[in-house]
């Protein structure tokens, strides 16, 4: 064990493989100026739809979107979707679309009311992301939740008119962060928490309400492991329909099983409720009969979902059934179509959208693209000797050995076939193992001296190897053989 002195002169002082010129430190102001004050020096606050200096604006016709999120009125004549930030509406036949909400801010995500009389949707032009109303017109814009740090996201009006359940957003340590369903009266309020978050980092998201209010419904990660995780295998069981019930304050699963379930939505009687679901590479529309639990495919058209991915937002874009409980308007290959729930006939509703946007310009920094030399940012695996006078670390993928306090580092090896990680001293401080890679020759164990000498390989079979250390007496050195891939499983492939 070293002293935490050694060990704060250590990330001080190391030395880097090599240095740009040093930064000069700004000008003193000049004889007579008066520094800045607190009264002049603070920043105005920043406005989302403030037009910027350095800004252009552009004009153009689509056809087709992105991930649009859709509604359809509840007289079945209209629909509203989002592209590209803006809100839209036009005729369920489909035609030219018009513009309700534009501008600077993203809004997205729009859901007719009960009784057709409001449009909520999700918006960040307060700074954050948050859930707002506005009327069929696109003006009388009222805010639903006011959350300063937390996104709130995804509005689903309850049957009366008078609530929206949301998602909000919480992180952690780790940005990817965690959903709770939240519900709002939508004159606006602080809100009031209907689900508890499963830890910090597994999602859930995308409520809808009944129709008789008693229950929401909502996608949830509950793969194991007990965090995100990158490899999470989308062919088994990531998410799950989720039923909250606000009576009595309890869960359970409606829909999950291979595939998962995510971006429920109830039919208009309330008995079946679509759903997607993936399919070997496809994502494929489902329905389900909530009184019997029977499900079937009915369209393998959709785009990839998200549930590999963070979706906090939605694991798939927001759609609708159409009031008689025939078919379901949906999103997918950059249009807009309607799907015929029994017969799986998929009718285009074509559409033109004019996009008006202003473009500001980005923020730009010279670069230096390839440098000759440059300063080191990052040490891995900083491990020093048993006497405590030297260091060992990993840079740019090779070991660097260094005097302590303040030596010149060196390259210890001179091998540039391998990668060299998980350097560990030997107890007598003569010897460091240490762990290589090559993405065609695979990882070794090796050892080498202090000068670079007397290297030798000590693993004959090929394999990934990590963490090796010397046994206490130093005639042993254990290490681990691990298989598998970090980021994409070992369903596939049985990389040793």
């Amino acid at each position: 064990m070293f002293k935490p002195t050694v060990l704060a002169a250590l990330l001080v002082a190391v030395p880097v493989l090599a240095q740009d010129p040093p930064v000069a430190p700004p000008p003193t102001p000049p004889s007579g100026s008066t520094p800045p004050t607190a009264s002049t020096s603070v920043p105005a606050k920043w406005n989302v739809l403030e037009k910027r200096v350095t800004s252009k604006d552009i004009d153009y016709e689509v056809s087709q979107g992105t991930w649009m999120s859709l509604d359809v009125s509840p007289d079945g004549k209209t629909i509203i979707f989002d592209l590209v930030g803006d809100i839209y509406s036009m005729p369920v036949t489909g035609g030219a679309a018009t513009l309700l909400l534009g501008g600077a801010a993203y809004e997205m995500q729009p859901r007719f009311s009960p009784n057709g009389g409001r449009i909520a949707f999700s918006s960040d032009r307060d700074g954050i992301t948050n859930v707002w109303t506005m009327d069929l017109s696109g003006n009388d814009l009222r805010q639903v939740s006011k959350d300063k740090e937390r996104e709130v996201s995804n509005p689903a009006w309850t049957p009366d008119g008078q609530y929206l359940v949301n998602r909000k957003h919480f992180r952690n340590t780790r940005s990817l962060g965690a959903g709770e369903m939240w519900l709002y009266h939508s004159s606006g309020g602080n809100g009031l928490k209907l689900t508890d978050r499963r830890n910090w980092e597994q999602n859930a998201t995308e409520p809808i309400v009944s129709n008789d209010g008693r229950y929401v419904y909502f996608t949830e990660d509950v793969s194991a492991g007990g965090g995100f995780q990158y490899n999470r295998d989308a062919h088994g069981q990531v998410y799950v329909v989720q039923r909250f019930d606000r009576q009595t304050g309890t869960r359970s699963t409606v829909i999950g099983g291979a595939g998962s379930a995510l971006r429920p939505q109830l039919s208009p009687d309330g008995k079946t409720m679509a759903f997607v679901r993936r399919v070997g590479l496809k994502s494929v529309l489902w329905t389900r009969d909530l009184e019997s639990g029977r499900e079937r495919p009915v369209w393998d058209g959709l785009d990839h979902d998200q549930q590999e991915a963070w979706a906090i937002y939605g694991t798939y874009p927001g759609y609708d059934w159409m009031p008689n409980g025939k078919s379901v308007v949906i999103w997918a290959g950059g249009k807009i179509n309607s799907v015929d729930m029994t017969s799986g006939r998929v009718t285009n509703i074509p559409f033109t959208a004019r996009i008006r946007q202003t473009i500001t310009e980005a923020v730009r920094t010279p670069q230096r693209v390839a440098p000759d030399s440059f300063e080191v940012k990052m040490l891995r695996w900083v491990t020093v000797s048993p006497d405590q006078r030297r260091v060992v670390y990993t840079s740019l993928g090779k070991l660097w050995l260094k005097d302590l306090p303040s030596g010149k580092p060196r390259r210890l090896t001179n091998d540039s076939q391998h990668d060299e990680l998980f350097p560990s001293w030997s107890p007598d401080g003569r010897t460091l193992v240490y762990a290589t890679w090559n993405d065609e020759s695979l990882g070794a164990i090796r050892t080498v001296g202090l000068d670079g000498r007397r290297g030798r390989k000590i693993t004959e079979r090929l394999g990934h190897y990590v963490e090796p250390a010397f046994s206490a007496n130093g005639q042993q050195i254990v290490f681990r053989r691990i298989g598998g891939d970090g980021l994409r499983s070992q369903l596939y492939g049985q990389d040793r």
